[in-house]
């Protein structure tokens, strides 16, 4: 079954009935497209607008970028279904991860949109940053369910590196974005 052309109506009545298919990796990646094409909204908010004039430039670079990232991550929550019913378990764990790695590549747009980009819709920022996060935190349990199960321990050790050093940057990345966000809201 191919997600990316049904209704989001048709996506979660599957994913809540009593079906292995779609599961935890593939709402990871709704997730995180969730999360970057908030991002191309608030730059696609920002072009054009005088007050941003001398970032239209980076925020058209960004837009290819998150826009990317959209339709990836989209194509990802398909390929986890794929992945899933081989029951191969390298596949299995293949997508998740490059789910994380993805959220990774997201995350870091948010702190240049909330200088560049319009404040009318800088809690946009903030929303995108929780999404991408949560994607790579629940990528991350699915990539770590799926090492468990094979036995390469040096294949394990470097794949849990990288997701450690790339969960403390997301995360600070989040607080950042929250903290300077909210104080934008707040006045």
């Amino acid at each position: 079954m191919s997600y990316k052309n049904e209704s989001l109506r048709k996506y979660l009545e599957d994913l809540a009935a009593r079906s292995s298919v779609p599961g935890g990796g593939s709402a990871a990646a709704l997730t995180a497209s969730l999360g970057a094409a908030l991002l191309s909204m608030v730059i696609n908010f920002t072009l054009g607008k005088p007050k941003y004039e001398k970032y239209e430039k980076e925020l058209k670079k960004m837009l290819d970028n998150s826009e990317k990232l959209r339709k990836e991550f989209l194509e990802l929550v398909d390929l986890d279904v794929v992945a899933f019913k081989s029951k191969n378990t390298e596949d299995a764990l293949k997508v998740p991860f490059m789910v994380a790695r993805l959220c990774f590549e997201g995350i870091k747009l948010c702190p240049s949109l909330i200088r560049k980009g319009n404040l009318n819709l800088i809690s946009d920022v903030a929303v995108a940053a929780v999404l991408l996060e949560s994607a790579f935190v629940s990528a991350s349990f699915n990539v770590e369910i799926n090492l468990k199960s094979l036995k390469d321990e040096k294949f394990s050790i470097k794949i849990r590196k990288e997701l450690g050093e790339k969960e403390k940057r997301i995360k600070r990345i989040r607080l950042l974005t929250e903290e300077k966000v909210g104080k934008i809201i707040r006045g």
